[in-house]
């Protein structure tokens, strides 16, 4: 290997592990919302970063607060889906669009769901070696409402069901079962 292949390779891996690095930020932040778990959206903004909402504009390091009041007043459960993320990488500064997908049950309406679909546009910074938001835009594109009535059903009422907070299955270390699990005979 030449040294300017080697020099070529670097750069790729480099390019690579800020990449994944940014996704992680826009994943857990995701997470943090749909646990309630402020700490770690907090987590995801500088301390002189901020979201813009809509009309609403919150300094980064509260808005996990802000975000776990406003759905927990309309909501009972909600989860928002990343998709489609492009990310421009300049140096120590990325710029990103992330498309979003929540899926959202109105507290005042049972069941009925409401889709929203848009996009979080990000300038994320890299210091001292790691990544966080700096802007968060959040573009609202489509909203559907419909039907939403839960499964009654024997299989579905076997499924965990998730909670708003640090008590949710996917905090637990090690994950292991803790019931009997019916095995599938192939019949």
């Amino acid at each position: 290997m030449t040294d300017d292949q080697l020099q070529q390779l670097l750069q790729d891996v480099q390019y690579l592990k800020d990449r994944q690095a940014i996704l992680d930020v826009i994943m857990r932040q995701a997470r943090g919302h749909d646990r309630h778990d402020a700490e770690l959206m907090n987590s995801c903004f500088w301390d002189d970063g901020v979201d813009e909402h809509g009309q609403f504009v919150t300094p980064g390091p509260e808005y996990g607060d802000w975000a776990n009041t406003v759905h927990s007043a309309g909501y009972f459960l909600h989860m928002h889906n990343i998709t489609n993320h492009t990310c421009e990488i300049d140096g120590d500064t990325a710029h990103c669009e992330t498309y979003v997908i929540g899926a959202m049950l109105p507290r005042p309406i049972p069941g009925r769901a409401r889709f929203v679909s848009g996009r979080y546009l990000d300038r994320l910074e890299r210091r001292d070696g790691e990544w966080r938001i700096l802007v968060r835009r959040t573009t609202i594109e489509v909203e559907a409402e419909g039907d939403a009535t839960w499964p009654q059903n024997e299989i579905c009422e076997t499924f965990p069901k998730g909670a708003w907070d640090t008590g949710d299955l996917s905090y637990a270390r090690p994950l292991r079962l803790d019931s009997p699990t019916l095995l599938w005979d192939g019949r």
